[in-house]
């Protein structure tokens, strides 16, 4: 009762692919490796330093808001 045999894991493969189907077994298979792999991108973009944070405005009432650089164009 401890430990299951080979024939008891070829039964609940079986069972497992009359319920959900080959294709979408093949889907859920592609879908996890595309997020292990997407995973392992994001993990060496850390290296990267981060984007310069846009400069903040903080007005009289003292409200912080994000500002963007603007050139001053006089004619």
């Amino acid at each position: 009762m401890g430990s299951f045999s080979i024939w008891h894991w070829l039964i609940v493969l079986i069972i497992v692919l009359l319920v959900f189907g080959t294709k979408r077994l093949r889907n859920i298979g592609a879908d996890l490796g595309g997020a292990v792999r997407g995973f392992k991108d994001g993990m060496k973009e850390t290296g990267e330093p981060p984007a310069e944070a846009p400069p903040r405005v903080v007005d009289r009432a003292g409200t912080t808001y994000e500002a963007e650089k603007r050139e001053n164009r006089s004619s």
